[in-house]
């Protein structure tokens, strides 16, 4: 992808992220139905865990994990890897599937909010549009779930706490959004699934049988490991909230899986909404912003290359490609179209 458009990178690794994430909802209601809550997370992360050591086996030039990551990383694990997923899979034993994927919109505005306050995130009149939208298109989706009738209050509750939970762990993974991507997610899913595993052994939960276990597993691999993945990639090019925005999708797709498992629940509202939340993730696809910005003294150690404007130092030896050290940055003023990545979190 050019490094003219962040934006643009930035929003495609989201939105696919989104996608991933967004079929697991329906995903897990259906394979994990009469699984114990603490079984269905600690399978869902285990598959996780085991994507990411397959992709750990593939050479990457990357910024390896510190030991003072390791509070960060726990935390991480606490919120995104039990809390989260339990939450979830606690709702879903309660409610549809089409009405706990379109409460995860939330997430999207937890994010934003933590992003905002705790990194500084800047959010442009275009930024702003977006996220309306989305919240707009999740408004509607939601209100389409509650005339249909009937209570899922305690299912949809749950839900809600798992999208809080998502969204400080969301908040949390910016600040080791430049380190090791797969190394990342093994040591949060690794975290996650052996407290998982623990809490349904102390619970005495049955033993699923072995199509759900592997059904979960491939689900872990795929909607929680490598959207993982995909969404660290996607806050190192295009910041946390602008992320966690683009994320919101997912609701919408894990609506419309739901819908193909059988769910014909849905009316014009669903249609609103899901337009709603499209033209909020195009607004953040082809965001442009740019104007003269100065960069400070900074060093730090992350994957990078040469050729993208802000990476002037010099080595020893040849340096081509992608590769990471720990290298400094002088001052620099110039113009060019950016994102609040790990480079641009200046203040407006």
């Amino acid at each position: 992808m050019a490094p003219t458009s962040p934006a643009l990178k930035g929003g495609l690794l989201a939105l696919l992220a989104a996608t991933l994430f967004g079929l697991s909802t329906p995903l897990v209601q259906h394979f994990g139905y009469g699984v114990g809550a603490f079984t269905t997370a600690a399978l869902l992360y285990s598959g996780a865990a085991m994507v990411a050591l397959a992709m750990r086996l593939a050479p990457e030039r990357e910024a390896s994990l510190r030991r003072a990551d390791l509070p960060r990383i726990a935390a991480m694990a606490g919120f995104g890897a039990v809390v989260g997923p339990v939450a979830l899979a606690w709702g879903l034993q309660r409610t549809s599937g089409s009405s706990a994927s379109l409460m995860l919109t939330l997430e999207a505005l937890f994010t934003a909010v933590l992003a905002w306050q705790l990194y500084g995130e800047t959010m442009g009149k275009r930024v702003l549009a977006a996220m309306l939208c989305l919240l707009a298109g999740g408004l509607a989706l939601v209100m389409e779930q509650g005339l249909t009738g009937g209570s899922q209050l305690f299912g949809l509750l749950a839900v809600l706490v798992a999208t809080a939970a998502w969204g400080v762990d969301n908040t949390l993974s910016r600040g080791v959004a430049e380190r090791d991507p797969g190394q990342v997610v093994l040591v949060k899913a690794s975290l996650g699934a052996a407290a998982t595993i623990c809490l349904a052994f102390l619970g005495s939960e049955p033993v699923p049988g072995l199509v759900s276990v592997c059904a979960l597993l491939a689900i872990g691999a795929t909607g929680y490991g490598l959207s993982l993945h995909l969404y660290l990639l996607a806050q190192r090019a295009f910041g946390a909230g602008r992320t966690g925005s683009v994320f919101a999708f997912a609701p919408f797709i894990g609506a419309l899986g739901a819908f193909i498992f059988g769910s014909r629940t849905g009316t014009w509202m669903l249609a609103a909404g899901g337009v709603l939340m499209l033209v909020g993730v195009l607004l953040h696809l082809f965001e442009s912003h740019g104007h003269a910005h100065d960069h400070e003294v900074l060093g730090h150690e992350h994957a990078h290359s040469h050729d993208d404007g802000h990476h002037l130092h010099t080595h020893a030896g040849l340096a081509s490609g992608q590769h990471s050290h720990w290298h400094h940055h002088t001052p620099l003023h110039h113009v060019h179209p950016h994102v609040p990545d790990a480079h641009h979190l200046h203040f407006h």
